[in-house]
């Protein structure tokens, strides 16, 4: 019986060592490379840190969980890790997919239970808003409690330039998902997104290189929603964007870039602390301006 447990044991570390080698090697250029080149640029780790990665479940989550295992052993040492699993009332069986996962990954999680889902399977308006809300105050509060500063997001690049698309389209704005931002109710806690930078498409194809299974959606509210009604705002603009990228291969990149270059000279408004400015404002005072450049 021991001889079996050992060997069992044996080609799991085997397993681990095979997903962590293809993060590296195969998919060193469109995961591994894009994930470090988002610490960097957007300055995500510091000396001293202690980051709550939060794990749903899925893949991309799952995925971010090893990346940041492979930075610490490869790359960066000077930082600490809790890989937070908060369980917002998932079905037995999703459960326990997830923690085969996690063993077949070598993903050592901290679990805590909330009734998240309970809470909003009453409500009628927006219980995915009220249900994100919520499940973001939970991780802020439980990473805190662990001594972290920092929790860790596992939102990808089609994330960002859907959320772009959305907030024109049905918001009547411009703003994208940021790569980090401080807290608003939890003092000394950031939020960091690791995955800015990585495509979906390749971390489906790091997941079935491997035959990884994770779990997706698990929401009772879509669960019980008729197959017609669960297609969402964010699915639609899955569906555009497919569209656009068969007309032009830089669309994507330019919905991308469009919001980090902003030209303030060429936009009616803008928002920034709260605070809304218009062109009207400064309109006149930059005639004037020019009238002074051309006196002799």
């Amino acid at each position: 019986m021991t001889e079996e447990k050992n060997h069992i044991r044996a080609g799991t570390a085997d397993r681990i060592k095979e997903i962590e080698r293809s993060i590296i090697k195969k998919y060193r250029k469109p995961v591994w490379c894009r994930f470090t080149k988002a610490v960097r640029e957007y300055e995500l780790i510091r000396d001293g840190d202690r980051i709550a990665v939060c794990i749903s479940g899925g893949k991309d989550s799952m995925l971010m969980a090893k990346l940041f295992q492979e930075l610490k052993r490869h790359g960066r040492n000077n930082f600490e890790l809790e890989f937070l699993l908060m369980n917002p009332g998932y079905h037995r069986v999703n459960q326990e997919l997830i923690r085969s996962n996690a063993e077949i990954l070598g993903i050592p999680l901290t679990v805590f239970e909330t009734d998240i889902f309970d809470a909003v399977s009453s409500v009628e308006n927006s219980p995915c808003y009220l249900c994100a809300r919520m499940r973001r105050g939970y991780l802020y509060s439980h990473a805190k409690e662990l001594g972290c500063n920092k929790i860790a997001l596992g939102h990808h690049y089609d994330d960002v330039i859907e959320t772009i698309l959305m907030g024109m389209l049905y918001g009547g704005q411009i703003e994208t998902m940021m790569p980090k931002l401080y807290s608003q109710n939890f003092e000394g806690m950031q939020l960091i997104r690791p995955m800015y930078l990585i495509r979906e498409a390749d971390i489906r194809a790091w997941c079935s290189y491997n035959s990884l299974r994770f779990i997706q959606c698990a929401c009772r509210f879509t669960e019980n929603c008729a197959e017609g009604i669960k297609y969402s705002k964010r699915d639609e603009m899955k569906g555009l964007i497919a569209k656009l990228r068969g007309m032009s291969d830089v669309i994507e990149q330019n919905i991308f870039n469009s919001v980090k270059n902003v030209n303030l000279n060429k936009v009616l408004g803008y928002k920034k602390d709260g605070e809304t400015h218009y062109f009207l404002d400064t309109y006149d005072l930059k005639e004037d301006d020019l009238k002074t450049v051309k006196q002799p």
